[in-house]
């Protein structure tokens, strides 16, 4: 009996030659962007211990309660307890971990770190969303001394973003970025975010029900279409920060326009994960990646190390989905294949009907027109073929159209055909 054949696993999925060529340049690019602001790698396990990120992501966020990838490690004797292991769902925690168990605070330095790794979700896959899933990240962390909680150390981290962003060649991305408060603003938001939820709470969907008591600031986040009339009317946060928190957001914004960096403030931005404070942001593109356009994220976390037991470390760090990252790349050069495309592709329909159809193309061309010929001698299927890959639009030559002078013309972006007479067709195959 012959074996079933084994696959990759559901959500995850091989990645092949010529697309890992792509992979590379995109990383090769991060690197040396990454380099002139004065990063250093970091690699840390792709696997930690569960506490890490119940305590320092949130027991009731989505990623904890719903979507990690746990296991029991069996104890090696008797006298040991079994120890919870978790593949890292995200790598901001395993960063500050390192940071924490290596005393890196103890030089006084500002760390700055990135990682190029995978991450794991157990969540339904979809386009551009992973199992397992590829993650370009860095961390600005270190002790208040050495200036890791300046609002400057924030509009760096969005200036390199936007730079890398442009180097790559992703083109119309947008920045949209808010504050969440001090770790005492927070829980004050939270409370009358909680208080102006439960009157409505029964008229939201079911997920936001369940965040409405749980994790309140994910509500903010639905893209739920029938809740958004409910949700813009709920409290802002802007109106529970207190004044350091808004001279804070006000100095990251003042720098972000003195480097030229673009940007929206969106007063419903916040991240779900329970460690983040003060400034978030969110880089998206509308090529690609379809309603959930989120290219990257990150934002501010000042209270994470004594979360984990460590040192007081502020810092601020972001994540970019590579894969939805490769998407947009690969949408955007199908674009500009379809923009640098020929007008026209002209189909003699038999041997006979190929010299009006040269006579027709030295017409069009001196008139400005990009043209290719095909052949009379081609069956139709494959002058279309043919045409789709090189020309906007088909210009069909048979029999009819060259004792009428009216033209078959098909255009490839909207499926419409056409009949043109000769004296239009160079304004109908401009467009």
């Amino acid at each position: 009996m012959a074996s079933p054949n084994i696959k990759a696993v559901r959500g995850t999925r091989d990645l092949l030659p010529p697309e890992t060529d792509l992979w590379n340049r995109v990383e090769s690019t991060a690197r040396a962007v990454f380099s002139r602001y004065g990063f250093g790698e970091i690699r840390t396990p792709i696997f930690e211990d569960t506490s890490l990120f119940a305590r320092g992501v949130g027991e009731e966020t989505d990623i904890v309660s719903k979507e990690m990838y746990t296991w029991e490690d069996r104890a090696r004797a008797a006298s040991e307890k079994a120890q919870s292991l978790t593949l890292r769902p995200e790598n901001t925690a395993g960063v500050v971990r390192a940071y924490i168990e290596h005393k890196l605070g103890d030089t006084g330095n500002l760390q700055k770190l990135f990682y190029i790794g995978p991450q794991f979700r157990r969540e339904r896959p979809q386009r551009g969303r992973y199992r397992q899933f590829w993650q370009i990240g860095a961390e600005v962390i270190g002790p208040p001394t050495s200036g890791a909680e300046s609002p400057i150390r924030d509009a760096e981290i969005l200036e390199m973003l936007a730079t890398l962003l442009d180097e790559l060649g992703i083109t119309g991305w947008t920045l949209q970025l808010n504050s969440v408060g001090s770790a005492t603003d927070r829980p004050r938001y939270v409370a009358a975010l909680k208080e102006a939820l439960a009157p409505i709470k029964h008229q939201l969907c079911p997920d936001n029900q369940r965040r409405a008591d749980t994790n309140p600031l994910r509500v903010l986040d639905s893209k739920d279409e029938a809740d958004q009339d409910l949700i813009n009317a709920l409290p802002k946060i802007a109106d529970f920060l207190d004044a350091e928190s808004k001279s804070h957001f006000e100095q990251v914004l003042a720098a972000l326009d003195a480097c030229g960096v673009p940007y929206t403030v969106n007063p419903r931005l916040v991240r779900g994960l329970d460690y983040y404070t003060r400034t978030t942001f969110e880089f998206s593109h509308s090529v690609g990646l379809g309603s959930q356009n989120a290219l990257l994220g990150g934002g501010r976390y000042d209270g994470l190390s004594e979360m984990l037991g460590g040192p007081r470390a502020p810092g601020i760090g972001f994540a970019i989905g590579e894969d939805r990252l490769i998407l947009t790349l690969q949408a955007q050069a199908e674009t500009a294949a379809q923009t640098t495309k020929l007008d026209a592709y002209l189909a003699p329909l038999g041997i006979a009907s190929n010299p009006a159809a040269l006579s027709l193309a030295r017409d069009l061309r001196r008139q400005g027109l990009s043209v290719e010929v095909g052949d009379g001698s081609f069956r139709l299927k494959k002058s279309f073929d043919a045409a789709d890959k090189l020309a906007r639009h088909i210009v069909l030559l048979g029999e009819d159209e060259l004792s009428t002078n009216i033209f078959t013309v098909k255009t490839f972006a909207t499926a419409e055909q056409k009949k043109i007479p000769r004296a239009d067709l160079p304004t109908h195959l401009r467009t």
